[in-house]
């Protein structure tokens, strides 16, 4: 209790310096306005309707990347249990709106509630889930308390504990240590992941390494369709080399602008598609574009809304959920967040679809993934600009090269397969194992 009573207290420390900035961002931008509501637990009655089934599950992803590792773990959980009802929730407007296109299995989509002990209290006595499975390690003190009190069973999913996270998570072991004990199981996606989650208080006979669910989403994504789809919107004709930089990051877009600029020298037809990790920073990046020298550029949300020019050389995607289709395009990626130090971003998404990829040396968050991709040559450091050039140039000078590197990596994608139902499988034991006990 007097743990709980110090996190409460420095939330609302935090709520004071916080509603000025969110209130201000919501006026003037409308960022929010969707989310709000639902976050303070005013939830749409039309989703009580489509609450029914037993057991009632409620899972719990935070934005776009978590989304796509929980959409095979429902998919797998309504295979085993069709009589369930499944609740996905996001904390992200751009998470909600992915869970809704991806995440078709279960039976309603919200929004998480904020963290706010009557509000929380509010929304779980309303959804009165038997279980909640958090994805990817996103713990809520508050919520986890209300969930325990009122029987509900939690079991992490997809579980990955970052560096940077295992640092935080370390100096405040003492905090920690009582939210997990709330866990009934946990679900991890490597042995490090594992080691790092006992370290900081779990008991380890209750942490399973299962893999990483993102294998099962991506692989099974791509399709010949979703490629046609999107070369078709961007007009694309059949062997025009491209270079998609996905997830970048501020500091990132100058570098590979310069890159680019060095390639057209050599290969004139080529093109660059453009992706900022947050669609928010989409005029910054324009801006950018036209101190470049490259003001004949065209936004994605232009042309969904139906202006084209002729064959723009550079597509700049200021909208979300247009990233995983856009690396079907790629002759080669970059992937951001790694040349600054940000952890990286997922490179598995461009694998996925066979092609190589290039990022920086920033890559903490997903270490596994870089060891994996790299074994297989299709995955290449870089350390700064000139190196990314140099060695994009080498790929491009040997074509069949290029191909079998891109191929390798599709494999291993492909190899990984699985995690999702062994995450279905232990959400589906612990289930059993709770039986009519479970919390209504």
């Amino acid at each position: 209790m007097f743990w709980s009573g110090i996190y409460n207290t420095l939330l609302l420390i935090a709520a004071v310096f916080a509603v000025p900035y969110y209130g201000a961002r919501i006026l003037f931008t409308g960022k929010y306005r969707r989310s709000l509501g639902p976050k303070f637990g005013r939830l749409d009655p039309e989703i009580f309707s489509r609450i029914t089934g037993t057991p009632r599950i409620w899972i719990h992803a935070v934005s776009v990347g978590e989304v796509t590792a929980a959409a095979p773990i429902v998919a797998a959980l309504r295979i085993r249990l069709p009589g369930a009802c499944l609740v996905l929730s996001t904390s992200t407007e751009t998470g909600q709106e992915m869970a809704r296109k991806l995440v078709t299995a279960a039976n309603a989509h919200l929004y998480y509630p904020l963290d706010i002990p009557w509000v929380v209290r509010r929304v779980v006595d309303r959804v009165r889930p038997d279980l909640f499975v958090p994805v990817e390690t996103e713990f809520w003190p508050n919520f986890i308390r209300t969930c325990r009190k009122r029987g509900t069973r939690i079991v992490l999913a997809n579980g990955r504990i970052s560096p940077r996270s295992f640092r935080r998570y370390g100096k405040t072991r003492f905090f920690w240590e009582g939210i997990l004990a709330a866990l009934d199981d946990a679900g991890v996606i490597s042995g490090t992941d594992a080691q790092r989650l006992s370290a900081i208080g779990m008991a380890p006979e209750r942490i399973h390494v299962l893999g990483n669910a993102k294998y099962d989403s991506l692989a099974a994504r791509v399709s010949p369709e979703l490629e046609k789809e999107i070369s078709d919107r961007l007009g694309m004709t059949p062997g025009r080399e491209v270079l998609v930089a996905g997830s970048t990051h501020e500091g990132e877009e100058t570098a590979i602008l310069e890159v680019y600029r060095r390639l057209l020298k050599e290969r004139p037809g080529f093109k660059l598609i453009l992706i900022p990790r947050h669609i928010e920073r989409g005029d910054a990046v324009a801006g950018l574009l036209g101190q470049a020298g490259f003001a004949d550029f065209i936004r994605m949300s232009e042309i969904r809304a139906g202006r084209r020019r002729l064959d723009e050389r550079v597509v700049l995607v200021d909208v979300i959920g247009e990233l995983f289709k856009v690396y079907s395009l790629a002759t080669v990626v970059f992937c951001g967040g790694s040349l600054v130090p940000k952890g990286g971003q997922n490179i598995l998404e461009a694998a996925a679809w066979g092609k190589v990829v290039f990022y920086g040396p920033h890559m903490a968050d997903f270490r596994d993934e870089r060891a994996l991709l790299e074994e297989a040559r299709a995955g290449i450091t870089v350390q700064n600009q000139d190196e990314l050039y140099e060695r994009i140039r080498g790929l491009l000078g040997d074509s069949e090269l290029l191909e079998q590197r891109g191929e390798a990596g599709r494999r291993v994608v492909a190899a990984n397969r699985g995690a999702a139902d062994r995450y279905a499988a232990l959400i589906a034991d612990v289930v059993r194992r709770a039986g009519c006990d479970c919390g209504r």
